[in-house]
């Protein structure tokens, strides 16, 4: 990887909003995931993320989500279980065209019946589009 794929690529990270320290919690861990975009978040926080059974407060959590995952609001509100107060919850899904793309309209539908509120979007990788959520109180 040359330097500038390096910064391009922390910068992700960073722009997800995560520095270093912070404790990122990762929900639908499967073979399929951007193992780029993992490796540059625990680069820039300094650790490994924690899995779905870790019981630590979290500063934020990664949803990785796809077609026939299940019930995502269920899965929101499990992602939330250790999340910090002012945490927020970046749902990653495929983009559209690929295997398991997710509407949008289905993250804007499950949200606020996970008490949750869309806030922005983003494109993390070639494969992967970012849903930034957060708590309704800390819009």
């Amino acid at each position: 990887m040359s330097e500038a794929d390096a910064a391009t690529s922390v910068n992700v990270a960073e722009k997800l909003g995560f520095k270093n320290g912070d404790l990122i919690q990762e929900f639908g861990y499967d073979d399929d995931v951007d193992f780029d975009l993992r490796d540059d978040i625990e680069d820039l926080t300094g650790s490994e993320m924690l899995d779905e059974d870790d019981h630590e407060v979290a500063d934020a959590v990664i949803l990785w989500w796809r077609d026939g995952d299940g019930d995502l609001v269920d899965s929101l509100m499990d992602s939330l279980t250790t999340l910090s107060d002012n945490g927020v919850v970046w749902v990653l899904t495929p983009k559209s065209g690929r295997d398991g793309y997710v509407s949008p309209a289905e993250i804007q539908e499950a949200a606020p019946t996970a008490g949750l509120h869309v806030t922005t979007s983003a494109g993390v990788s070639k494969d992967w589009s970012a849903v930034r959520l957060v708590s309704r109180k800390n819009k």
